[in-house]
């Protein structure tokens, strides 16, 4: 049995963005959503400059499928081969697997079209909530989950904080920059990402310390001696 005190703070996290996202979809279906992104695009959009949109569109293929598969081929190479950290490999896979087809089913479960107001570049496809956020917030969050594990300094843990904010921040605001979604697609995208994430780290730690319990048990003792 997964006793609850070994995921309870992950599940509990799990339930926040769950929540979040809950809230955010019902204010998309319902329009009470469209206040908000007009104040914000407008914010965003003001501040249109050549240097800002290279750089939004530099961060949008940052957090594109093609650069996503290639950052992940390279984690999962090192995992594997270089660390031999096959069940963190597993989660890996878990998290970004889950997340993309999750994607996919609240893509197809919402039916909202793209912004037409100002676009800078096309794009094809349902709108909400943001694939590239869902990705950047999944792969960059999951990485960082695995690098804390194995990280003791304060100081690294903030730079990798940091890091994995202003990466996935980053790739959000680009793609209200560029037009081609809503800020509550944005802010959904992570919300659905992180209620995945949060609750793929939970039964992550719940087994692994599961295993561990069942491994300094009264059995192991004995076979210890022999």
């Amino acid at each position: 049995m997964l006793y609850y005190h070994y995921w309870s703070g992950g599940f509990r996290r799990f339930i926040w963005f769950l929540l979040g996202f809950i809230l955010i979809a019902v204010l998309v279906k319902q329009g009470g959503a469209a206040g908000f992104d007009r104040a914000v695009i407008h914010i965003v959009q003001s501040m249109e400059s050549p240097p800002l949109t290279s750089l939004a569109k530099s961060l949008s293929l940052v957090g594109s499928s093609r650069l996503a598969i290639g950052i992940s081929l390279l984690t999962m190479t090192i995992l594997f081969f270089a660390l031999k950290h096959r069940m963190e490999l597993a989660l890996f896979l878990w998290v970004g697997l889950g997340s993309q087809l999750l994607n996919t089913l609240l893509k197809l479960w919402f039916h909202r079209e793209r912004p037409t107001i100002h676009r800078l570049i096309e794009q094809a496809g349902y709108s909400f909530p943001s694939g590239h956020s869902m990705a950047a917030f999944s792969l960059y969050g999951v990485i960082a989950y695995l690098l804390w594990r194995h990280m003791h300094n304060r100081r690294e843990r903030f730079i990798l904080i940091l890091f994995t904010v202003l990466m996935t921040g980053g790739i959000g605001w680009s793609r209200i920059y560029l037009g081609v979604h809503y800020p509550s697609d944005v802010i959904g995208g992570y919300a659905a990402s992180g209620a995945w994430l949060m609750l793929s780290a939970a039964c992550f730690e719940a087994y692994r310390n599961f295993r561990e319990r069942q491994g300094s048990g009264p059995h192991s003792k004995k076979d210890a001696r022999k």
